[in-house]
């Protein structure tokens, strides 16, 4: 009710005036009675002002003159809703609707209380009640407020169902579409979505938002084919709609079409403002593709937008990595790091780079970092322990692969490099009794051990053990 853009600068020499005329009306000095309006303005310009105790006398004033005035009334009652004096707030609305029955205002504004009274069961029965005396735009409103209370009382399914009311009556109410879009998600409701919207778009095929949101439905249930669809009919209809480019390009990305992606994604940045995640998305686009040069181009973009976000730099660095040029990944990573300094996952990127680079005491030095950080994370200690074994630190290995399983539990890959390790040692039947542990839990997994030394397939013993356990 109350507007921020009431008092523009050109009106203040007139409040100026009015708020004159009301003094000598409230000393009792003036021989000529205001209009309702103008006490409306002056009630206004106190409550904008925080002043609710003039606000509230020139309320009371103004009933003297206008006693049967809703809107003089509703004034009052929502000036006492905002400071929280509840009982005669609704003491007021029960004067108005009294005068005024349907009153949508003072519908609206008894939910309000009872909401801040937390009673939300209370305030959606209210709603309920009050939907079926409104129609039309009105009945609309309360509909929506009515979804807004169901969302505070955790009743999602009641928040979906009556936004689906409100289409009804109005099938280009672009709230309830915009909203009902997450609530399908949320709710899991996204075949009866997907139902609901097949139907908008036949009843009426130029709603750019219902077939955005029958593409939504459809990405959801991962019909990507069917989405992308749907999103084309939307931008056909709205070709600046932002929100079903991003989608689209997703749903070719799920299907690995990526070459249809970064044309969506070029589309989107023709339409509106670059952001980081486009370009990363491109990024991303180009490194399925194998063409790292380009992604590298488009991750950098992102990360020109989003400096502080470390994950660009490691994508970057994914990008040199898979190229062999270990120096410039090391470089990447070593950014993402120091702008996340607790990430074990960088840590043994730059540690899988330095064994690269034959720089085995520094990798090692990475992979105690990314124990330390992740000491329950099966994938460190297997870094850590490969590192050892590469290194040559077999006694270490041991010792190492001891503390992981105190962490970890017994994994069988550390079965097989407690296999591996023994081996190196010279303790061929401690080994073979690992190795066979490691074979009966899961045999699947005989590739941990033969990648760290493929000389191993060349041992009788070993060869026979993985032919006993392999499966027929």
């Amino acid at each position: 009710m109350f507007e921020d853009d009431d008092f523009l600068d050109e009106d203040w020499g007139s409040l100026d005036e009015l708020l004159q005329r009301y003094e000598q009306v409230k000393k009792g000095e003036s021989s000529s009675i205001m209009d309702e309006e103008d006490f409306e303005r002056v009630i206004e310009f106190y409550f904008q002002n925080s002043n609710e105790e003039q606000a509230l006398l020139a309320c009371d004033i103004a009933g003297t003159y206008y006693p049967f005035s809703t809107t003089i009334m509703l004034l009052r009652a929502e000036i006492l809703t905002q400071a929280q004096k509840y009982g005669q707030a609704l003491k007021m609305l029960d004067e108005v609707e009294e005068n005024d029955p349907n009153n949508l205002d003072a519908t609206l504004l008894r939910s309000d209380i009872l909401l801040g009274q937390f009673k939300y069961d209370q305030a959606a029965m209210w709603l309920e009640q009050k939907s079926n005396e409104f129609s039309g735009k009105e009945k609309i409103e309360v509909l929506l407020e009515l979804s807004d209370v169901y969302d505070e009382c955790e009743e999602f399914d009641a928040v979906f169902d009556t936004l689906k009311r409100v289409i009804k009556i109005d099938r280009r109410n672009e709230e309830a579409l915009q909203k009902i879009c997450f609530w399908a998600d949320f709710t899991k409701r996204l075949e009866e979505s997907a139902t609901l919207h097949t139907q908008l778009t036949e009843e009426d095929p130029f709603n750019a938002l219902a077939w955005f949101n029958l593409g939504a439905a459809y990405q959801g249930l991962k019909l990507y084919e069917k989405s992308i669809d749907a999103y084309e009919y939307c931008v056909a209809i709205d070709e600046k709609f932002e929100f079903a480019y991003r989608n689209m390009a997703d749903a070719f990305m799920r299907l690995k079409w990526y070459d249809k992606a970064i044309e969506v994604l070029e589309k989107h940045l023709e339409i509106a403002k670059a952001e980081d995640v486009i370009f990363e998305a491109m990024g991303y686009c180009w490194e399925k593709q194998k063409d790292f040069q380009r992604a590298r181009h488009f991750y950098r973009q992102a990360s020109q937008l989003s400096p502080q976000d470390d994950t660009i730099f490691y994508k970057i660095g994914e990008t040199y990595a898979r190229e062999k040029q270990w120096e410039k990944a090391v470089k990447s990573y070593s950014v993402a790091l120091h702008l996340d300094k607790d990430n074990a996952a960088y840590c043994m990127a730059i540690g899988n780079c330095l064994m690269e680079m034959d720089a085995k005491s520094e990798a090692l030095v990475c992979y105690l970092n990314a124990v330390r950080l992740k000491p329950g994370n099966k994938t460190t200690w297997v870094a850590l322990i490969k590192g050892l074994y590469a290194s040559g630190y077999y006694d270490e290995a041991l010792t190492q692969l001891e503390v992981a399983r105190e962490h970890c539990g017994d994994k069988p890959d550390f079965r097989y490099y407690h296999a591996a390790l023994l081996l190196e040692l010279g303790k061929s039947k401690e080994a073979m009794l690992q190795l066979e542990r490691a074979l009966k839990e899961s045999p699947t997994k005989v590739k941990v051990f033969t990648e760290l030394n493929p000389e191993y397939l060349r041992r009788t013993a070993v060869t026979d053990l993985i032919s006993k356990y392999k499966k027929k």
